[in-house]
């Protein structure tokens, strides 16, 4: 193993819009997670304790808050004087080409510096879902089974509605046929958006895909030619894995990190997930205050009642107020007198006085962006959704 040459690229450049305002100027990949990490962290630390080294990030969409949180790739130990961490910046081909259009696409434009570094596997991942992943059993499965591509794949609980996956059906370690968000799936078994590939038969296929029209994403185009001309082997992953890429997806998915038995640890002392987000003191709960399954992250105050919620750093319950099944990220402030239920209230937003947000067996949830004024006594139903003021401010706080 320690032979062969490894690349990750790890995919980050995605607008993320069914998550509305929440991902309005900064790219999906830079949106908190679990108070204190961004989801990109996730990625990152799974390639960091799988002992690989070289990990490029590719961006697209508002890079620029997602850049400066990498930090030259510091956190994660990837800053190194020859090879580790590398952001591969956002560029405009030739004027016909415009930007990147899927993920597939991404890769060929990249192509060029990826040939250069010559892997023997390309290991391909996406930035936004929450997965704990050792890469280095991903690597072994692709080359002891030869394999053009490795897809890592997972079985989701009985109810989900899987027509938003790459739906795989395959069979003694080898997939048999994939099928991209069907109106129809048929079975549970879908990809995790974790790829290993063998770089010749990859540059190939992309060549001819370029040739024939718009690549797009994996699973439209590539994935089945290499399933129809070649191997595909399979990984199936047997532990927590979400896609947090809608609303209820991305509130849901980190509710799910309060129980009593969560189904993924960010902090697994084996596993830690890894962040350079700032260091603030303890959080303080005042003598007023309630909380039940409540994640407080450092500069958190709470005078209030915080129940099954996650609050980022600064966030403040004023006495009298009660946030509930929601996730409040950095400094927001919510007022006495103001009731929050499942809602995703965005940085530096202040909730008024005796204002009401959402409700506690809502399915679609409030959403609300950075920097925003909710006014007292205002009232705002399950699925309203309001835009930041100025998304731009997300940069200079960050500073």
């Amino acid at each position: 193993m320690s032979r062969v040459r490894v690349l990750v690229v790890v995919l980050a450049g995605g607008r993320g819009s069914r998550l509305g305002p929440l991902t309005t100027g900064r790219a999906k990949p830079s949106l908190p997670v679990g108070g204190t990490y961004r989801l990109i962290d996730i990625a990152l630390s799974n390639a960091t304790h799988s002992g690989l080294a070289d990990v490029w990030v590719l961006q697209q969409y508002e890079p620029h808050l997602l850049a400066e949180h990498l930090a030259g790739g510091r956190p994660w130990d990837l800053d190194r004087t020859r090879g580790g961490f590398r952001i591969l910046a956002p560029f405009e081909g030739p004027p016909e080409d415009g930007f990147a259009s899927g993920n597939a696409d991404a890769l060929i434009r990249n192509w060029p510096v990826i040939d250069a570094f010559a892997p023997d596997v390309l290991l391909v991942c996406s930035a936004d879902h929450l997965l704990t992943l050792d890469l280095r059993t991903v690597i072994a499965t692709h080359l002891d089974a030869a394999a053009d591509a490795t897809v890592v794949t997972t079985v989701m609980p009985p109810g989900t509605d899987v027509s938003r996956y790459l739906v795989v059906q395959a069979a003694d370690g080898r997939v048999r046929a994939v099928d991209y968000k069907p109106d129809r799936p048929s079975g549970r078994c879908v990809g995790t958006e974790v790829f290993a590939y063998r770089p010749d038969v990859l540059a190939e296929q992309l060549r001819d895909l370029h040739r024939d029209g718009e690549l797009g994403d994996y699973g439209e185009r590539l994935l089945p030619r290499l399933v129809a001309g070649g191997v595909v082997a399979e990984v199936r992953h047997d532990g927590h894995w979400r896609d947090l890429g809608t609303p209820t997806a991305y509130l849901d998915g980190q509710l799910e990190l309060l129980r009593d038995r969560p189904p993924l640890r960010l902090d697994d002392p084996d596993w830690p997930i890894l962040t350079s987000m700032p260091v603030r003191g303890p959080a303080l709960v005042r003598r007023t205050a309630s909380l039940d399954r409540a994640a407080l992250s450092p500069g958190a105050v709470v005078a209030g009642v915080v129940v099954n919620s996650v609050l980022g750093p600064g966030v403040v319950v004023e006495r009298g107020a009660e946030v509930r099944h929601s996730v409040l990220m950095d400094d927001v402030v919510v007022r006495s007198g103001a009731t929050v239920a499942r809602s995703v209230i965005a940085e530096g937003s202040v909730v008024g006085r005796r204002a009401r947000l959402g409700a506690v067996n809502a399915v679609r949830p409030v959403l609300v962006g950075s920097h925003r004024r909710i006014a007292a006594d205002t009232e705002l139903g399950p699925g309203t959704e309001i835009e930041p003021r100025r998304p731009r401010d997300l940069i200079r706080r960050s500073r």
